[in-house]
């Protein structure tokens, strides 16, 4: 049995409130899929949770990766998460495939959620692979409260595609399309032209990106989870921050982060991916405004201007002023 003790120091999580979960069964949901079931080592009651949530996973080495819930929000004593063994990522997925058995014991943070479904009447969900992990929990909500929904579902091939066995109940809501039998998707055949509709994605980035360039011609924009940052190559250029509560303010270089700013004189920031994919270390913006280089806030949250995710993004004036 692996035993973990986090620490707020990890590599590449610092992570608040960090606590511990053990895995309680291991169960594969595809060819290149497990799902895990963490509960807590004393049995006892885990924090709430609603669909689009995910938590912070760390492991025995330190490094935090972030998993969507895709298990029944209420059930008040198990999470369940399904991984996609990813030979050429960073690592953590082949940890837990090869290392997790039931007896593990994880660090964790969380639930987080920036992926919320919002109330509607009707809603198109759109998955890629493992991208299912999020939504299948929306689906649950959409049936629950009586919504019109539709699921287009999309893989390499069925054995690529996690819980369809469950989602096969749902007859025709449930479209799954096959790059191996069915060629590729025609997306823009999807586009919805009910005004009502919310639609929701998660996947690989090609399919992410298709889904948001819908936007102008929806009624209301797409919102896309992805599991990797978008790449801003943009040159950065220095400006002031300023935590206003801590009292403190700092040059942020061309080439440093305002997380990193802020740890070198002593304000503690509170990130876990530190690339603008999770929104831990989100904070609210009280003066400037905002350079977005994230992969986490809407359009409405990036026009209002008043948060941004210290982590990755920047300022365009000469000063920024921070809640923190």
């Amino acid at each position: 049995m692996t035993t973990l003790q986090p620490t707020a120091s990890a590599p590449d999580a610092t992570l608040a409130g960090v606590r511990t979960l053990e895995v309680a069964a291991r169960m594969q949901v595809a060819e290149d899929a497990v799902e895990l079931t963490l509960r807590r080592p004393d049995g006892g009651r885990l924090p709430d949770w609603a669909p689009g949530a995910h938590l912070d996973l760390v492991l025995p080495d330190g490094r935090s990766r972030q998993y969507s819930l895709c298990g029944d929000r209420w059930d008040a004593h198990t999470y369940r998460v399904a991984i996609r063994r990813e030979p050429q990522g960073r690592g953590g997925s082949v940890w837990l495939h090869d290392e997790a058995r039931p007896g593990t014991m994880l660090g964790f943070a969380g639930p987080r959620n920036s992926f919320r479904m919002a109330p509607a009447e009707r809603y198109l969900l759109v998955a890629g692979g493992i991208g299912i992990t999020p939504l299948l929990p929306m689906v649950r909500q959409a049936e629950m409260i009586g919504a019109d929904w539709h699921l287009l579902y999309l893989g390499r091939g069925l054995a690529s595609l996690p819980y369809l066995e469950e989602l096969e109940a749902h007859g025709d809501r449930v479209t799954v399309h096959c790059g191996d039998t069915d060629g590729r998707a025609d997306l823009d055949a999807w586009l919805p032209t009910d005004p009502s509709v919310r639609v929701y994605a998660c996947g690989p980035e090609r399919l992410l990106d298709a889904v948001e360039a819908w936007a102008p011609r929806l009624a209301l924009p797409p919102r896309v989870e992805r599991f990797a940052a978008r790449i801003d190559d943009r040159p950065g250029r220095p400006f002031e921050v300023v935590a206003s509560r801590s009292g403190v303010s700092t040059a942020v270089g061309a080439d440093e982060t305002v997380v990193a700013a802020l740890r070198r004189v002593g304000v503690e920031v509170i990130t876990s991916c530190a690339q603008g994919v999770c929104g831990t270390c989100e904070a609210d913006v009280l003066e400037g405004t905002p350079d977005h280089r994230d992969s986490v806030l809407d359009e409405h949250a990036r026009a209002s201007g008043t948060c941004l995710l210290p982590c990755v993004s920047r300022c365009l004036d000469d000063r920024l002023v921070l809640d923190l």
